[in-house]
């Protein structure tokens, strides 16, 4: 038996969420980063036996589309998977569900799913330093609940929250600007899950492109790229009531 970690983490908190939940396991783990565009995800073997853990975050409320169209290229021949939607303290609304019809196209077979609160990667006042040590804890408790189930070889049915008719994604208005302080290294280039950053000159982005996952903001040496602190100060005031209230991690098993 094998452990898969499949996950789809820009800025490292569904990243982060996936590490704690597996390491209950004490089994040969395979990472599958989906966010890198090098990665032949098509040449992963996961068999019947095999455990995965498929994580992603909630971006408005719904599952990012490129992450949906990279899952689409994994067989999971009716392995066990662990669903998990990482959100920054608002909702996941539909991400779950949507994560769920997306694995059922390549064959995976469900035994339980996880909302878990992760810092926001755009406004980071909310959950901040989330997951914390009491989130750890309680996944960690999380994660000998799923083993207990799979020990058992319960068929109990996993209902996830959501609607069919998923919400529909509204992206904030935001545009990742590049400064002069820039020199060009292209680390955000190579590491864009999109391929929304020149490799000929990083400063340039396609804004078409872009999916405002803040990956190149996090990991830029220079703290070059940005994005408008003022559209975000507001997007933050008018949202300041459904960010506020704290939120727990949720099983469903």
């Amino acid at each position: 038996m094998k452990l898969f970690e499949i996950y789809f983490s820009p800025t490292g908190g569904t990243k982060k969420v996936v590490k704690i939940i597996s390491n209950s396991w004490n089994c040969e783990k395979t990472e599958i980063d989906l966010c890198d565009r090098a990665v032949d995800l098509t040449s992963y073997e996961i068999n019947r036996d095999d455990i995965c853990i498929v994580a992603v975050p909630a971006f408005g409320g719904r599952m990012p589309a490129v992450a949906v169209d990279r899952i689409k290229k994994l067989k999971g021949n009716n392995s066990n998977a662990i669903l998990v939607a990482v959100y920054g303290n608002r909702e996941y609304d539909d991400t779950l569900i949507e994560l769920e019809d997306t694995l059922k196209q390549v064959q995976f077979h469900f035994v339980a799913a996880v909302a878990a609160i992760a810092e926001h990667s755009i406004m980071h006042q909310y959950a901040t330093g989330r997951p914390n040590e009491d989130d750890e804890r309680q996944l960690m408790t999380f994660s000998s609940e799923i083993k207990a189930k799979l020990a058992s070889r319960s068929n109990q049915e996993v209902i996830v929250p959501g609607r069919k008719i998923y919400r529909k994604y509204r992206e904030l208005p935001l545009k990742v600007k590049t400064s002069n302080q820039c020199n060009k290294c292209g680390i955000c280039a190579k590491r864009c899950p999109v391929g929304a950053i020149s490799k000929e000159d990083p400063m340039i982005v396609n804004h078409n492109k872009c999916i405002t996952c803040m990956r190149c903001i996090s990991i830029c040496p220079k703290k070059a790229k940005s994005v408008n602190n003022v559209v975000i100060k507001i997007a933050a005031n008018v949202m300041k009531k459904s960010f506020s209230q704290y939120k727990e991690n949720v099983l469903f098993l």
